[in-house]
């Protein structure tokens, strides 16, 4: 049976090269078929898309399941692989048919009478596992040997070993906004890549304006930036909220209490009335003149005018545009009026005159993000904050600093809209302020969102603490809050002991538990080069260290930095560990940590965790 299963790898091998090779004759010869430039150039984007997702890379497995009706058998893959003969050879893991590998149970079997799991190495399939979904089955050991798979360099894909409860999320409806509560190594990141594949996927012309992953630093989006490519999907931008933000040269670092304050979502409010304070109220007319003859629009048309383009909610910028338009229209009207006959384009070539250009400068004056923000940071309309919040405000200087920037993109905003994107994937959003949190809403204002964090891991002063609080600052106060809690990658004894910290860092939360059980996952050492020695050539290793500081002994250890991914054995600040993985962390002074950092860092290991030094008491 093996051996047939093996057949049928070829098979789908040999199909989707021939599906690769098909694709790149038409891609060679697609100035052909195209009607026009436009036509010619979208059709090649689309073939070489389709060209790069049909690669093969002989490693990846192109199927990992069966699904068997009582009339027809479907191999589940990554991709759809289709036959000479039209017929599929392996269906795509998020097409309908393959929903019930994922949710078919013994209560509800889906129609399906055998499930298959296959097993792989090095893209040899190696063994076969099958559920027969007339009883209640255990934890799959195929699915236990994939997570337990060692690691090294970005995060794999898990289409083969999604659960249920994760299933549903990456199954959600596009228009819903889904808050993903995740407990360590409960797969919430990759529920939101793989919801972002599925949505591209289920709603490619609907997405047509993008998919964005906003992630925490550069480190962690090098460490998923594989896993929607490995799913077929490569159109995808990422960014950390820094990086969505204007450029400017951050040169300082506010203290807590000001980056607080600046992180609050009442220095909206301020930026949208000094905003509006800009506005000057006319006292003469606009006059427009021709030969001899003279128009005249009156200040009380003019604040009329005005208040009737205020009332459309425009950004500034299209708003001076639509004021301008407007008081050429009037004049316009009143030639007209006279018998003077005026063109189509009379009110658009009036609105870009010298005059009233001039004219809407002076009541309704360009304004820079820049100068925006200072003005506020100076000099804050009254009414909103404390004078204490305005006298700690008027430290900031003069030089930018990392809480600045979402100030500075709140003021581009206010003054020109930006476009945005169809979906938007946050992750580690737990320790996003407000105003950081508006930048990203900002980028899914027409689209929807999957937000994903874990409130214990929150580690920031400005951490909003509420997930209700963060669609609030979002934009989607609608949103869903799931909670996922059951954990398949961290082991056991590490998660208990990780839990005994929530009492104290996040009270409300419930615990999370571990289906894994590993031998020897929890240990201590004298010395860092004792711990690394005995993990050295398992798998990755993580040095994670409370500050940097040398590490005696390990001279193959690589700093994050330099490339630390990919390499077996990493060093890593506390401070950047989130949201990484390693089969083996070596945590060096927890004691030194704060509490929430010291939870964190105790949760990113797959295999084991080796503590070197003092526990705080609070795990004693």
């Amino acid at each position: 049976m093996l051996e047939a299963e093996r057949e049928h790898l070829l098979k789908a091998r040999a199909d989707l090269k021939r599906m690769r090779e098909s694709t790149g004759w038409l891609l060679d010869n697609q100035n052909q078929w195209g009607n026009d430039e436009l036509t010619t150039r979208a059709l090649a984007a689309s073939l070489a898309r389709r060209y790069d997702q049909l690669l093969d890379d002989g490693v990846t497995p192109l199927f990992f399941g069966r699904l068997d009706y009582p009339a027809e058998v479907f191999h589940v893959g990554r991709r759809h692989v289709t036959g000479e003969d039209g017929e599929p050879v392996v269906v795509d893991w998020r097409a309908p048919i393959s929903e019930p590998f994922y949710q078919a149970s013994a209560d509800e079997p889906m129609g399906v009478h055998l499930r298959r799991r296959f097993g792989f190495r090095e893209g040899v399939l190696t063994a076969f596992e099958d559920d027969r979904l007339d009883r209640p089955s255990g934890l799959s050991r195929l699915l236990v040997e994939d997570i337990e798979r060692p690691r090294t360099g970005p995060m794999r894909d898990i289409v083969a070993t999604i659960q249920p409860e994760q299933d549903s999320l990456v199954r959600a409806p596009l228009e819903q906004t889904v808050a993903v509560q995740g407990a360590p190594g409960t797969g919430k990141t990759a529920v939101g890549l793989h919801r972002a594949a599925y949505l591209l996927y289920a709603h490619r012309q609907r997405l047509a304006t993008g998919v964005l992953v906003v992630g925490p630093n550069r480190a962690f989006l090098s460490y998923v930036q594989e896993v929607l490519p490995a799913l077929g999907e490569i159109k995808v931008t990422q960014a950390t909220v820094d990086e969505l933000c204007p450029r400017v040269r951050v040169s300082r670092t506010d203290p807590d209490d000001l980056a607080v304050l600046k992180g609050d979502a009442r220095l909206a409010v301020l930026l949208e009335r000094a905003l509006w304070r800009s506005v000057v109220r006319p006292t003469e007319p606009l006059v427009h003149s021709y030969g001899a003859r003279r128009w005249r629009v009156y200040p009380e048309q003019v604040r009329e005018l005005e208040r009737a383009v205020r009332g459309r909610k425009l950004g500034w910028e299209a708003g001076r545009r639509a004021l301008a338009a407007a008081l050429a229209a009037v004049i316009v009207r009143m030639k007209e009026d006279e018998g003077i006959a005026q063109s189509g384009s009379s009110v658009e070539k009036l609105a870009k005159s010298t005059v009233v250009k001039a004219y809407v400068d002076a009541c309704w004056p360009p304004v820079k993000p820049t100068d925006l923000v200072r003005d506020v940071l100076t000099n804050p309309p009254e009414g909103v904050l404390s004078d204490n919040d305005v006298a700690l405000l008027a430290t900031s200087g003069s030089r930018w600093s990392r809480a600045d920037l979402p100030l500075l993109d709140e003021a581009q905003h206010l003054i020109e809209r930006q476009p945005g994107f169809a979906h938007v994937i946050l992750d580690e959003a737990q320790d996003l302020s407000p105003m950081q949190l508006r930048v990203v809403g900002r980028r899914c204002v027409a689209g929807s969102a999957t937000v994903l964090g874990d409130l214990a891991q929150a580690t920031t002063p400005w951490a909003v603490g509420d997930w209700r609080a963060v669609l609030d600052h979002l934009g989607k106060p609608d949103g869903m809050v799931q909670a996922l809690t059951i954990g398949y990658r961290v082991p056991r004894d590490v998660l208990d002991l990780a839990n005994r910290l929530l009492p104290t860092i996040a009270p409300d939360l419930p615990l999370a538990s571990s289906l894994r059980h590993v031998v020897g996952a929890l240990s201590f050492s004298p010395d860092v080069a004792t711990a690394v020695d005995r993990l050295r050539g398992k798998g990755s290793v993580a040095i994670v260290v409370p500050g940097p500081m040398a590490v005696d002994g390990v001279p193959d250890a690589v700093a994050l930095n330099d490339d630390g991914l990919a390499a077996p054995i990493t060093v890593v600040l506390a401070a950047d560990v989130k949201g990484l993985e390693f089969d083996h962390v070596v945590l060096v002074d927890p004691d030194q940590l704060p509490l929430r950092m010291l939870y964190v860092a105790m949760t990113r290991a797959v295999t084991s965790l080796t503590i070197v030094g003092d526990l705080p008491e609070v795990l004693l």
